[in-house]
């Protein structure tokens, strides 16, 4: 039996579960949907949904985790419920999927740094030709890749813990820096204005599933990766303060990057900011046209360090997300470390070619499917998202709420978020109570129903 790893202390199991939580939705979904959302309106109902909807679920995930010592699958196994043992599996199989298209955008954000270093400005215009070009993209995905088996391959406390307790304070001092830098900018204020004064007119139905869907993707919720990095956490450990610390880290983060970039927005726009741009089209055409009307060494440096600082907030990610599979074939097969990383990324990285070819040098795969009701077809890589955000993470968190619920039982989850608090005789066990048995239930149902409906069958 191989030996499993454990967080040294309760800093670097935080750091790495933060990281796992802070990556590339952070940076470009959420400014995109509080644009859409009626700025600080939007950011109400996103932290309402984390602290209510959110952490019970994180909370039952990492608590499944550490009772059992197990990955995704068998801690299912591990509790005596070997029919619930699809929902892990299902979690692992959406962590390979985010994986395998976050590859690829990462890759994208490595070659930027290089282009913008070199004050290749125009690179916002020719950002189709770039991810056209196989040679490079090919190129820094399994660079990337590379840096992301490396990490996971030293394990849990020498590979994982170290890097995020690293890049999580670099991450932090850097888009505080480039949110100071980018205040001193004309119309700046308008861009920040936009971003933190609300208005509800903008609030609609629509709002409100996106700020759910966006607090359950960038808490890392039903992918597996909770449940497995709780099972490297100590009996030791106070669960409901670390879980709240994690959720607080991860909007503060999310918070600052829209401090960041709303007011570079602010600065191209004029003050104008009625259309923000959404994923790709944001960070790889929107921001680099900013780096460019900076210009000058000024605007090379400043746009390569914001790169950077995006593939800082994807390794946190990327490690965790590889970390899911690579627990359970260590667990389940009996392999060694890196053997089950050489593996995981064999697949990983095979699952995401098609990603790799479909913006631009494969017409199907760049034109790959129309939904019904849409007038436009979708490329490869944006089917991937809509199966795996839309459809696999708030399923596994229903499937996950459900077992905690009806199957293992609300009194086995408390005692295991006892250990190490105050939590029993609380407000928070009461609420969870209330919120696995029927808040839970029948709010992701209606989530994922409406993903369903809106993502897939146009309604």
């Amino acid at each position: 039996m191989n030996k499993r790893g454990n967080f040294s202390n309760r800093l670097g199991f935080i750091a790495a579960t933060a990281g796992a939580a802070v990556g590339l939705g952070n940076i470009w979904g959420f400014p995109y949907e509080v644009s859409q959302g009626g700025g600080g309106a939007f950011l109400f109902i996103y932290l309402f949904f984390c602290f209510t909807i959110c952490i019970p679920v994180m909370l039952t995930e990492l608590a499944i985790g550490r009772k059992t010592g197990r990955n995704a699958v068998g801690a299912f196994k591990a509790l005596g419920f070997k029919n619930w043992k699809f929902a892990g599996l299902l979690g692992i199989l959406s962590s390979i999927l985010i994986l395998s298209y976050y590859n690829v955008i990462a890759a994208w954000a490595f070659g930027y740094i290089f282009e913008i270093a070199t004050f290749n400005f125009n690179i916002h215009h020719e950002f189709q030709s770039y991810t056209s070009d196989l040679f490079k993209v090919v190129s820094y995905a399994i660079i990337f890749m590379a840096l992301t088996s490396f990490f996971v391959s030293k394990g849990v406390s020498g590979g994982i813990e170290k890097l995020a307790k690293v890049l999580m304070p670099a991450l932090i001092i850097m888009i505080i820096s480039v949110s100071i830098y980018a205040m001193t900018l004309p119309n700046a204020i308008q861009g920040l204005e936009f971003y933190i004064i609300p208005d509800f007119n903008e609030v609609t139905l629509s709002t409100v599933f996106n700020a759910m869907g966006q607090a359950f993707f960038s808490l890392s919720l039903g992918m597996g990766a909770l449940i497995t990095y709780g099972s490297y956490v100590s009996k030791k450990e106070n669960l409901v303060k670390s879980a709240v610390i994690v959720t607080l880290a991860d909007v503060g983060i999310a918070f600052l990057a829209g401090l960041m970039i709303f007011p570079l927005l602010g600065f191209m726009s004029e003050g104008h900011l009625d259309n923000v741009a959404n994923g790709p089209d944001l960070i790889f055409v929107s921001l680099p046209e900013i780096f460019a009307e900076i210009g000058g060494s000024t605007g090379a440096f400043i746009g390569a360090f914001f790169f950077l600082l995006l593939c800082f907030a994807a390794l946190t990610s990327t490690v965790s997300m590889m970390e899911v599979p690579v627990a359970f074939l260590v667990d389940e097969f009996n392999i060694t470390r890196k053997k089950a990383v050489l593996t995981t990324a064999l697949v990983v990285f095979s699952t995401g070619i098609p990603s790799l070819l479909g913006n631009g040098y494969s017409d199907q795969l760049t034109s790959f499917v129309k939904y019904i009701g849409s007038d436009q077809p979708i490329s490869f890589l944006t089917f991937v998202i809509n199966l795996a955000n839309d459809t696999l993470l708030p399923l596994v968190g229903l499937l996950i709420t459900l077992f905690a619920a009806y199957a293992w039982k609300k009194a086995n989850l408390d005692q295991e978020l006892a250990i190490g608090s105050d939590y029993k005789a609380s407000f928070l066990q009461r609420y969870m109570t209330i919120a696995l048995k029927y808040i839970l239930p029948i709010v992701l149902t209606t989530i994922l129903i409406m993903k369903l409906l809106v993502t897939f069958f146009g309604v």
